[in-house]
């Protein structure tokens, strides 16, 4: 009997994953075909093609994309952002997010990296994430020159700590921001590379 539920919840965790992946899929690709149906149909009638919907998504975010490198589209993005970042618990919200989002956005610095945290005579580890290579724009007082912000996040994402160490104890390691991220979300229980020993 024991051996039976053992096989049931190793089964269970295994097909878990694969499954709500696939669902979650499957949601947002139907959610973008019958959006890009409402919008197509009207234009090309009832020749429709299955899969446009993903073409059109794929299109639009390009777009944003494009119009986001320019210089003056900035401005209009801030006006259409107003409604966001003005009311209370949206601001909330939206501003964590967003700078979640910028986090894994392609910069021009590139300052995200994997690193541990080694305090000097001390045998404890941290993984964290280096965000900030350059304290210039802080508030006075706050950091030394020669510190580096570390983002500290917490196993389950339940939040983090962000920490300003002295650029010595901060050592990179082999790994990307997102198999760090990912690591830390289950408490680094399981290998993050699928072929590491």
């Amino acid at each position: 009997m024991k051996n039976l539920s053992q096989y049931f919840f190793r089964g269970l965790f295994t097909l878990l994953p694969l499954g709500l992946t696939v669902y979650v899929l499957y949601l947002l690709i139907a959610w973008t075909e019958s959006l890009a149906m409402t919008l197509i149909r009207p234009f090309v009638g009832q020749v429709y093609l299955p899969g446009m919907g993903i073409v059109l998504g794929v299109g639009v975010i390009l777009g944003v994309g494009f119009l986001m490198s320019q210089g003056g589209t900035a401005r209009l993005l801030s006006w259409v952002e107003l409604p966001f970042t003005n009311l209370p618990v949206v601001k909330s919200i939206y501003s964590s997010l967003k700078n979640f989002a910028d986090f894994f956005a392609p910069h021009d610095q590139d300052s995200q990296q994997v690193v541990v945290l080694r305090v000097p005579d001390q045998e404890l580890s941290i993984v964290g994430l280096v965000t900030r290579q350059s304290l210039i724009g802080l508030p006075k007082g706050l950091a030394r020159d020669d510190q580096v912000a570390v983002y500290l996040p917490m196993g389950y994402m339940i939040g983090g700590y962000t920490v300003f160490v002295p650029r010595s104890w901060a050592e990179p390691i082999d790994m990307t921001v997102e198999e760090a991220m990912r690591s830390s979300l289950i408490a680094w229980m399981a290998s993050s590379r699928s072929n590491t020993p």
